[in-house]
């Protein structure tokens, strides 16, 4: 989805994990969202940290989840509806993607969305310790040239950065139909001590957990024949 090219000006150590930040002109409606309606949802990572996540949300959300690199946001506008009384972050530096999940929260009068246009790793260094039920990384792009495998989102510093930011019992939910991406993120929470694999058997990761909303990309997939992971990790 919206992993992508880092900030070319960055050190090795300290590279984005974002794409492109915009790609097709916007349309007249979806600019004046960006305009109008993003100022009011955008989460301001310089100012100080809230003492909970939950503290965003006005009136202050029984739950907070953060999905990162959201694409066209069916996903996480889905959930949004489905889950009124839970806060979700959505994070998602390509303006397209932006414009289309404000045309849904326009839409629908979703309430329980902010947003973050920026690098996710910079957002969870700013969220409070054990604020998030619930991170989600759905399609993200795999770099899969070796050279670029450090701007892959899933690194031992981020999977740290995330268990700081989960609850415990919380989780890291991961799709993928990329099989040597799911490998390596298996391998890398494999020797995470803070995160437990939940499959129990091949239907666990092979099947979308229940109430899954399918991404316009997972549906695309599935048509060309490559197979998606449901990979579910617990915060310990």
């Amino acid at each position: 989805m919206s992993e992508g090219k880092s900030d070319p000006d960055r050190a090795d150590g300290e590279r984005a994990f974002f794409g492109r930040r915009k790609g097709h002109k916007l349309r007249q409606h979806q600019a004046e969202l960006v305009d109008h309606l993003l100022p009011h949802l955008a989460l301001d990572i310089t100012s100080e940290k809230p003492a909970t996540a939950a503290d965003i949300f006005a009136p202050a959300a029984q739950d907070v989840r953060l999905e990162i690199g959201f694409g066209g946001g069916e996903h996480l506008a889905a959930e949004a509806q489905n889950f009124p009384t839970t806060g979700f972050i959505g994070c998602e530096p390509y303006v397209n993607g932006m414009a289309k999940i404000l045309a849904q929260i326009d839409a629908a009068n979703i309430a329980n969305i902010r947003l973050f246009a920026g690098d996710a790793a910079e957002l969870l260094a700013w969220l409070p310790d054990a604020s998030l039920s619930r991170i989600d990384l759905i399609h993200p792009d795999p770099w899969p040239k070796r050279r670029h495998w450090k701007r892959r989102f899933v690194q031992d510093r981020t999977i740290a950065a995330m268990a700081r930011v989960l609850k415990a019992g919380g989780e890291f939910r991961f799709v993928c139909d990329i099989d040597e991406y799911c490998a390596w993120t298996l391998s890398h929470l494999a020797r995470a001590p803070d995160f437990l694999w939940l499959a129990e058997c091949a239907d666990d990761f092979r099947q979308p957990w229940d109430g899954y909303t399918m991404t316009r990309y997972g549906k695309k997939a599935a048509r060309e024949g490559r197979k998606a992971a449901y990979l579910r990790f617990k915060r310990t």
